[in-house]
């Protein structure tokens, strides 16, 4: 009787669905597909990288919603969000749930733990839920999207920070963090309101007042984490110490550092606000100056074909080689040391090396420690002067 009773619900309530999807004249609505490669790394974490904080597993050959299945992809959305409205990383958006998984979804809702910004993860879904919203006027999904928002505001620092996870953990992760793009994502998405971009169109006066002090907020933190440990400003650290400012350790290979390539993606938003102050100014120009010196010519990274190499973390049957190209385009490291500003790497023991050669094999392969990502940032130069009307600092 009960598994009758559950059965006529759940089809009783996927006819409604269905019935509520169609237009006049009893038609299907068709919707304008949503962009949804900001959650790929998530979906390839879910498939690819086993994480025991994940509620479910996918099953073998797991179907997919298509990307135009905007309102079945929505609802997977608020099936994830946790009741503090943020929501956890590394599951598949569009994977079509079985009524197992969806319960044990459910059933974890309220536990409000493990939500994060990690790996592109609730900024995104905000992002999607607006633009979901926008364009089906599912009162649902502004809900969800607002509940949203009053996470990313709950979970920002007094000083403007973001951590990593909210609510606050107690390792690294309660840090200021730049890494994954998870700062940029964030003030991204407040930039559009900010911007009064046409997807947010549904926020109110008083919340939105709100979400533009957040902004602010997380522009000054920008403007006041900018290194400046030789007398001139640099770029940024991956992650911040949430009280001193100052560049922090996160993992034991992830040292306090200039990051270049986190740094980018900091500096193209910079650059891409409207009538910018004096300070923004300055911060784009002395990261643009220390782009150009701190870029590495004539040099390649190759992926050789190497003899199988197994640690406690992963299988390595490639490995990674410095070699000399003199057509090759600049590339910067992923870290440059304090102080010295010299090319730097590190090893699993918090081990500093100078050279990649010198980090430990799965390491050496299983990490990015080189970017051509600061490239942007120069090929964007000099139209950001010419909109501006600046001087450029680059030789």
């Amino acid at each position: 009787m009960r598994l009758a009773t559950t059965y006529f619900i759940r089809t009783g309530l996927f006819s409604l669905l269905i019935i509520m999807s169609l237009g006049a004249y009893g038609q299907p609505q068709i919707y304008k597909a949503i962009d949804t490669k900001e959650f790929d790394d998530a979906a390839h974490h879910w498939y690819d990288i086993f994480d025991k904080e994940n509620v479910i597993m996918p099953k073998k050959n797991q179907p997919r919603f298509n990307p135009a299945d905007i309102t079945h992809i929505a609802d997977n959305i608020l099936l994830y969000q946790k009741d503090n409205g943020g929501w956890p990383k590394n599951y598949d958006i569009l994977a079509i749930l079985s009524p197992e998984q969806e319960d044990s979804l459910r059933g974890v809702q309220r536990i409000t733990t493990n939500t994060t910004f990690d790996n592109g993860t609730s900024w995104t879904h905000v992002t999607y839920l607006a633009q979901a919203y926008t364009e089906t006027q599912i009162e649902r999904y502004k809900a969800a999207c607002i509940k949203g928002l009053e996470f990313i505001m709950a979970a920002q620092y007094g000083n403007g920070g973001w951590p990593q996870y909210f609510p606050l953990e107690k390792d690294y992760s309660r840090f200021i963090t730049y890494n994954d793009g998870v700062f940029a994502g964030i003030i991204g998405v407040l930039k559009k309101i900010a911007d009064n971009n046409s997807s947010y169109s549904f926020i109110d006066a008083p919340l939105r007042k709100k979400l533009i002090a957040a902004y602010k907020k997380g522009i000054a933190c920008i403007l006041n984490t900018q290194i400046n440990d030789t007398g001139t400003p640099t770029v940024w650290c991956q992650q911040h110490d949430e009280k001193t400012l100052a560049p922090a350790w996160a993992r034991a290979f992830e040292p306090p550092s200039i990051c270049n390539g986190e740094s980018a993606d900091i500096v193209l938003l910079l650059m891409s606000i409207k009538n910018p102050d004096s300070k923004i100014m300055d911060a784009v120009q002395n990261a643009v100056a220390w782009f150009e010196k701190s870029q590495i010519l004539n040099t390649r990274i190759k992926t050789i074909i190497a003899p199988a190499d197994t640690s406690k973390y992963r299988i390595s049957k490639t490995d990674k080689i410095v070699v000399e190209d003199n057509t090759g385009p600049p590339i910067w490291t992923r870290y440059y040391e304090l102080k010295t500003h010299r090319p730097m790497f590190c090893n699993r023991d918090r081990t500093i090396v100078y050279s990649l050669a010198e980090v430990k094999r799965e390491r050496r392969d299983g990490y990015g420690w080189y970017t051509y990502a600061p490239q942007k940032v120069l090929d964007h130069y000099k139209e950001w002067l010419k909109v501006n009307s600046i001087t450029s600092v680059l030789h």
